[in-house]
């Protein structure tokens, strides 16, 4: 398993023999004007909400790569509607794609797309095969069904958290978040873009460190391996 960071949410996945794409802002984002978009490839494009800083990117890399789009009901019917290949599905629903299985979890966040349409509840994503499993959460606060992972679905390898604090959790919260879903390597993500989710990155790892926990803090175009 590979994965490879494109800065904020935006990640590319490659599991199970495809590869796919988390919550891609990028073309917006002046940090990760180093990531030529029109190069992503992908097979699929997960989408934890509708807002613009986790779908900025979706058509773009969806179009060129003829990639289904995985999200919400609400969400996966709006691109439905413009022609896209989507699969919607809904918090505690699990179904098995030709890569693994995807679970749609739970998030304590807002969603809305960016010409105004609904989009539906939040939601993160559990996913796992015979080789591996791993949590993206995409834009949460600590709640108490963070507990329901690791008791609905297999152990965790590692995941994927917010750590900016402002709009979801911070990385005080999302320790506590790594010791409910019993994981103990946890990506951070949702950091750094704006000002108010600017961190401490010694901070934010001390406050891991103190649980037992390791967090990563990748940058922009690093590719991590060696995680399953």
């Amino acid at each position: 398993m590979k994965i490879t960071y494109f800065g904020h949410s935006a990640f590319q996945i490659e599991f199970g023999g495809k590869t796919l794409i988390f919550d891609p802002f990028i073309s917006p984002n002046p940090a990760a004007a180093s990531i030529n978009v029109d190069e992503i490839k992908a097979d699929y494009v997960m989408l934890s909400h509708g807002h613009g800083d986790h779908v900025a990117d979706a058509e773009r890399i969806a179009k060129q790569n003829n990639a289904t789009i995985i999200s919400n009901y609400e969400i996966a019917t709006y691109y439905g509607g413009k022609g896209f290949k989507a699969h919607g599905m809904n918090h505690g629903g699990k179904f098995k794609f030709d890569f693994g299985w995807v679970k749609y979890v739970y998030a304590t966040h807002s969603s809305v797309l960016p010409d105004g349409t609904y989009g539906g509840n939040p939601g993160g994503f559990v996913i796992w095969n015979d080789d591996a499993c791993f949590y993206f959460a995409g834009d949460t606060a600590l709640t108490m069904d963070l507990k329901l992972i690791p008791l609905t679905c297999p152990k965790l390898d590692f995941a994927i958290l917010p750590v900016g604090d402002n709009f979801t959790i911070g990385y005080e919260d999302a320790a506590i978040a790594a010791e409910f879903i019993a994981c103990d390597t946890i990506i951070g993500c949702h950091f750094d873009t704006f000002p108010p989710v600017k961190i401490d990155h010694n901070a934010a790892k001390k406050a891991f460190e103190a649980k037992g926990k390791r967090l990563l803090l990748p940058a922009i175009g690093e590719r991590i391996e060696g995680l399953s």
